[in-house]
């Protein structure tokens, strides 16, 4: 079974993102469906192909009508802001990875799931009504029932694995 992913907000989160998933080899079990960003797609396809950071992507990319052409895959591109109405039902979005930085609530993140995604993937901390998984620390308490979860920080995805066995062998007070 493929899972198709959808991305809200295509900034250095979202197009990171993107970017490991093409990089990853895990393309036949993952599909990029969708992208949402208030920004125009032309723009968002030159960020893309030339990151400053990380270097030119090794796809092709381009730009066809409303459509993000990745690797010859062509992905809707939407200019929403409000996530209740982008169509994420009708393209099967199994999970939306949230990565605008606004929609950090469960009633906020719920948007998606009024609009048709399975689940939500908050890239940022979320509020204390949310699960928030840091891989290697706590990701062994997610559920197959969690529909909306948060991923934390990138801070705390730094320190949280650092300082874990530090707490579990001598006890970490305050930090």
């Amino acid at each position: 079974m493929t899972l198709k992913i959808a991305i809200n907000g295509f900034g250095r989160i979202g197009r990171n993102i993107t970017r490991a998933l093409y990089e990853s080899g895990f393309r036949d079990r993952m599909q990029l469906v969708a992208v949402n960003d208030l920004s125009d797609l032309a723009t968002h396809a030159h960020l893309l192909k030339y990151d400053s950071v990380h270097g030119r992507f090794p796809k092709d990319v381009s730009v066809s009508g409303a459509e993000l052409v990745i690797d010859k895959d062509h992905v809707q591109f939407f200019s929403e802001k409000n996530p209740a109405l982008i169509p994420w039902g009708k393209l099967n979005v199994d999970i939306v990875l949230e990565s605008t930085g606004f929609f950090t609530s469960r009633e906020k993140a719920s948007a998606h799931l009024q609009a048709g995604a399975k689940k939500v993937l908050i890239s940022a901390p979320a509020g204390n009504d949310l699960p928030t998984i840091v891989y290697g620390v706590n990701h062994h308490t997610l559920r197959s029932s969690d529909v909306i979860v948060s991923n934390a920080s990138c801070t705390t995805n730094c320190l949280a694995p650092l300082v874990k066995p530090l707490h579990e062998a001598f006890g970490v007070k305050c930090g």
